[in-house]
């Protein structure tokens, strides 16, 4: 089943009067309980992608359906509840909250969509020792290592049940052990919960656990990974 479709999206940046094509005619297709990397050189439009995927962008022209919902018509707020409700976010510096626990960082999803209190301890307990991190729990970003500060990035992307979880460089700042470490936990997390994820990536690392790898350059799709360009 489709979760995210792609079709025919331009993306263009302005700067002065300068013109940047980020996206240049861009079509593709995600299905649920998919393990996919998005990969190419700095510059081959990966992020941009993975941006539109997200609700945090909109293309210039083309659609993006998420969910069945086409979220390029949305509105700055109506992408807004779709990213807290469907998707989930990891990024390669992490992002937690430096002044909340590992705990509250993980919960924080769950406070915004207004969950309750039983039902929150439940959900941040079975992700913190999904990723290893139980005794961790009541830790600052600045008492955690960079492995550890991922993992907790991992949980809070999840919190929310979403269809899908979009990692943008997930690897870059971990050395190879966490790197491998963090990639054995979302793919079983992947087969346990069916939620998706998509790596925007160059890491070989990221590259070997995919089962699905599309191929991009100069803002172009060269290979969706199913055998047609």
């Amino acid at each position: 089943m489709s979760i995210i479709k792609v079709e025919n999206a331009t993306k263009i940046y302005h700067i002065g009067e300068s013109e940047t094509r980020a996206l240049n005619g861009v079509s593709l297709q995600v299905d649920a309980g998919e393990f996919t990397a998005l990969v190419g050189p700095s510059g081959s439009g990966k992020t941009t992608l993975l941006q539109l995927m997200g609700c945090l962008d909109k293309p210039t022209s083309g659609m993006v359906m998420v969910n069945g919902n086409n979220v390029s018509q949305f509105n700055a707020n109506q992408r807004a509840e779709i990213r807290q409700e469907k998707i989930g976010f990891i990024f390669q510096f992490f992002a937690l909250v430096p002044v909340l626990s590992a705990y509250e960082n993980v919960e924080l999803p769950l406070l915004l969509n207004n969950l309750s209190l039983s039902y929150r301890k439940e959900r941040v307990a079975y992700l913190l020792e999904s990723v290893g991190l139980t005794n961790r729990m009541n830790h600052r970003p600045d008492q955690m290592s960079g492995g550890e500060q991922q993992r907790v990035a991992i949980a809070r992307a999840l919190a929310s049940e979403p269809i899908v979880v979009l990692a943008d460089e997930p690897t870059a700042n971990l050395d190879t052990a966490n790197g491998q470490q963090a990639m054995d936990i979302m793919q079983k997390l992947n087969q346990e919960t069916g939620t998706a994820f998509v790596f925007a990536t160059h890491d070989p690392r990221v590259m070997a656990y995919a089962n699905r790898l599309i191929k991009m350059r100069d803002g172009r799709i060269l290979d969706n990974g199913n055998g047609a360009g």
